[in-house]
């Protein structure tokens, strides 16, 4: 496998380890609030406690490190404070203790995506063209963590239960502070008349607001398969070990499309595959929502994921790169954040818990297979006004 090249060796090391954290805490955080007691809105609550984060600390620090230039010092700091916090989750909480305990945890673990993403942008961005391939191979490291983890976890957790949650948090979280410790110590130049560029001119374009429409029901169509994938597969009779499987189907074929990625999006305009990613998440949460008791129909909707997911990431990134240059790049990838992870989290996780609680979890994935159709048709519309910018063709 070919590296990523010295630069963004650190950045890649840094992905392996935040993803390797998220590649067993999302999928199995509510399995183990479930293995404490808690019914299942009382999960969906909690487990949108990160999404809720999410509406407000990316943009926060992405502001702050837009004006500073100081992304490497608000990344150590963010993650010594989320370690710390993390050490609480070995003690036996109260529901609202734990509430707080995740809501700190996760104010500053959501600064690491935005504020890394937009350094290693820097990079892989010259000339005003965004360099996919590279990008790609930083990346798919994140994908081999997360792939690690959420097999190994799932495993452990099958033979020695979900007690060792805490234990396995602290452990992945400290190889994130250790990680960002390694990054190179620089500060991006900041000139005074760029500290203050304002964000909300691009903001009001018309091709960027629909992007962002897009973006927006696109991931809400899939916080059902980070909320509820493995309760749903749990409740329909599958191991720990076999719903580590399905997670780690989705993230080879990411880490495929990762490396690849080079290859293929050159083919159409990125616009373009806005939609082809919407039509993709569209199949896949049908075929989940009515075929996921048929292990080949639930192994062909995971490797939809490189579509849906891997893909549509790339894009993005890409877009808003190529939009939000310079001063704003920070502030664009938190907005990436805030509109398609907070407001989506939040609401996906509400919506679902209640969906789930009155029809059952197959329900939500009919209607994540419904607001697809709605990402699909907005993405055609910011298709139409982005391919007329040179700049994102």
């Amino acid at each position: 496998m070919a590296g990523p090249g010295p630069k963004l060796v650190p950045f890649a090391a840094l992905s392996a380890s935040y993803f390797a954290h998220i590649g067993f805490f999302n999928p199995y955080l509510p399995l183990w609030l479930k293995d404490l007691g808690f019914g299942l809105f009382a999960i969906s609550v909690l487990t949108s406690v990160q999404a809720a984060t999410r509406l407000f600390a990316p943009y926060v620090w992405g502001m702050i490190s837009d004006h500073t230039g100081e992304r490497v010092k608000l990344l150590r700091y963010s993650a010594t404070v989320a370690f710390v916090v993390s050490l609480a989750l070995m003690f036996h909480l109260a529901p609202w203790t734990l509430g707080v305990v995740l809501f700190v945890m996760f104010t500053h673990t959501s600064s690491m995506m935005p504020m890394s993403e937009a350094a290693m942008a820097h990079l892989v961005t010259s000339q005003g063209g965004f360099d996919a391939r590279r990008y790609g191979r930083v990346r798919l490291w994140g994908s081999v963590g997360f792939l690690v983890t959420v097999f190994a976890a799932g495993s452990w957790f099958e033979v020695f239960g979900m007690g060792h949650f805490p234990a396995w948090t602290a452990f992945t979280m400290g190889a994130v502070l250790v990680s960002v410790w390694r990054l190179p110590d620089a500060k991006e130049s900041v000139h005074q008349h760029e500290a203050a560029i304002p964000v909300w001119p691009v903001l009001r374009q018309p091709a960027i607001y629909w992007f962002f429409i897009s973006l927006f029901f696109h991931v809400l169509a899939h916080i059902s398969v980070y909320v509820y994938l493995s309760l749903f597969l749990d409740e329909l009779g599958y191991s720990k070990t076999l719903i580590g499987f399905m997670w780690a189907v989705g993230v080879i074929v990411e880490i495929a499309w990762f490396y690849t990625q080079g290859k293929w999006l050159p083919k159409w305009p990125l616009p373009t595959w806005l939609v082809i990613c919407a039509g993709a998440t569209v199949v896949r949460m049908a075929i989940t929502a009515g075929g996921a008791d048929v292990l080949l129909l639930l192994v062909f909707a995971q490797l939809l994921h490189g579509l849906s997911f891997a893909a549509h990431h790339t894009v993005c990134v890409s877009i808003l790169s190529l939009n939000f240059p310079g001063r704003l790049r920070g502030r664009g990838q938190a907005l990436f954040t805030v509109i398609g992870y907070g407001l989506t989290g939040v609401l996906g996780g509400f919506a679902g818990g209640w969906i789930s609680s009155k029809l059952g979890l197959s329900a939500v994935y009919w209607a994540s297979s419904a607001i697809a159709l709605i990402a699909m048709a907005t993405a055609v519309k910011a298709r139409r006004l982005l391919l007329v910018r040179p700049q994102t063709s």
